[in-house]
């Protein structure tokens, strides 16, 4: 399913400015990278992201957050979060749990 173009757009405005973020085309959407380490993506309407092994069973209690399972299995230190969970300033909470995690790695 491809990214949801005004969600992508919505993480970009968030993201303005970094200098560390690029983009790149994949999992079928759009992800975003923090000095090279995927921190979060659009795919269809939902927000992927790379909150790391340690938050990870904690973000699956929050509200619209599932399990991130590409290839049938769970892929621990990443979830899904639906579009409903990322209205007002839902999709800033998860952008910058993305971030953060992925510049708690070393740059690539």
């Amino acid at each position: 399913m491809p990214a949801d173009e005004a969600t992508v757009d919505r993480v970009r405005v968030h993201l303005h400015g970094e200098l560390a973020v690029t983009e790149r085309r994949m999992f079928g959407g759009v992800a975003f990278m923090y000095n090279g380490n995927m921190a979060v993506g659009v795919v269809g309407d939902r927000l992927m992201v790379r909150v790391g092994p340690d938050a990870w069973r904690s973000s699956l209690s929050e509200p619209g957050v599932s399990e991130m399972d590409f290839t049938g299995r769970s892929m621990r230190g990443f979830v899904f979060v639906e579009a409903d969970a990322l209205v007002g300033d839902g999709l800033a909470h998860w952008v910058e749990q993305g971030v953060t995690f992925a510049d708690s790695l070393p740059p690539k």
